[in-house]
């Protein structure tokens, strides 16, 4: 029996009969326990659609919140999902691949996606604990990963996007690039802003976004610029004329997130 076989059950067998629309091999670690957040939640992996043809090949990895929205409409947030399963199989026609490890949210997640603790009683710190000391070492031991800090990445959006931020510079021994979507970066009064300008510049890779129909990451974007990132070469910053606060916008907008972030 493989690892895989052994630890992870497939899509199908852990929704039972309920409907689902999820394509590509789909793997989920049910009630995995976080002891620095003392509690649990589930854990989805999609392997990339070559990943049983050539089994010395290993691949990035880019860990995704709300992970319950990423993949399925029968469990996401009000019937809608990030598409990230027909996203990913549509961008290996490309020559794109990576395991995508989705992180299922909380009753917590305010706490655990804020990073500040004077505001909602911040636990972002404990979360990214859990994710880098449990989770990775989970993720690396189970799947033919590539470990490195360049083929690790972080994307969410909203909370999801303020969290990725934070990570990628509180944590650059980890992370090489992140997707920031709509993010919430008004919590505990902006302070992901002082914290950024005053954080190290970390080489790496960072994609932004916004719709008109939300709040702007222009000033996020600038910060970011005086700071010494590129536009179009290790930043982007994307602005979708119409975009709401929603996984139909993150949906859209997420292909090219990826072509950017993952492409070398």
């Amino acid at each position: 029996m493989s690892v895989i076989e052994q630890f992870w059950r497939t899509y199908s067998d852990w929704r039972g009969n309920a409907a689902h629309t999820v394509t590509g091999e789909l793997r989920v670690l049910p009630a995995l326990h976080s002891p620095q957040l003392g509690n649990q939640r589930d854990i989805f992996v999609l392997l990339p659609p070559g990943y049983h043809n050539n089994t010395d090949r290993r691949y990035p990895v880019v860990y995704m919140h709300d992970g319950q929205n990423l993949f399925d409409r029968g469990i996401g947030f009000a019937g809608n999902e990030w598409q990230v399963d027909e996203t990913m199989n549509r961008l290996a026609a490309e020559g794109i691949e990576a395991i995508i490890v989705g992180i299922a949210n909380t009753d917590k997640r305010f706490q655990e996606y804020n990073p500040f603790p004077q505001m909602w009683n911040g636990n972002g710190d404990s979360y990214l604990t859990f994710l880098i000391d449990t989770l990775k070492p989970i993720i690396d031991r189970d799947f033919r990963t590539l470990t490195n800090r360049q083929h690790t990445g972080i994307i969410g959006s909203s909370m999801g996007g303020l969290i990725s931020l934070y990570a990628f510079f509180q944590r650059p021994d980890v992370f090489g690039f992140a997707g920031i979507m709509s993010p919430a970066f008004w919590i505990a009064g902006g302070a992901i802003y002082p914290y950024t300008e005053q954080r190290p510049f970390v080489d790496g890779k960072i994609y932004l976004d916004n719709g008109t129909r939300e709040q702007s990451a222009r000033r996020m974007k600038q910060l970011l610029v005086n700071k010494g990132y590129q536009l179009n070469q290790n930043l982007v910053h994307i602005v979708e004329t119409d975009g709401e606060h929603n996984e139909a916008a993150w949906a859209r907008r997420l292909p090219d997130a990826l072509r950017f972030l993952l492409k070398p």
